[in-house]
């Protein structure tokens, strides 16, 4: 008799388990991210060796953010806003 009730109880805790990660799921919502225009710095001078040093100069230029990337050779400051 207890090996039949077992038997019962493993498959339906089972798809218990399932039927509530299910059911969280659903309920979550997902945020899309924003779209990033990237655009080289006109004011950065020189090899871009800090990311926040660009970050500062590409507030000058309007721009909320900035970050040193490699370009060919070198690494250069590009300025980034939501597009």
């Amino acid at each position: 008799m207890a090996s039949t009730s077992r038997r019962i109880v493993v498959p339906v805790l089972l798809v218990a388990l399932l039927l509530l990660a299910a059911s969280s799921e659903l309920g979550t919502t997902r945020v899309a991210e924003a779209r990033h225009c990237v655009s080289q710095s006109h004011k950065f001078k020189g090899s871009c060796m800090s990311s926040s040093n660009c970050e500062n100069v590409c507030k000058t230029e309007g721009f909320p953010w900035g970050e040193c990337r490699f370009h060919v050779m070198s690494r250069k400051c590009y300025c980034k806003r939501n597009c």
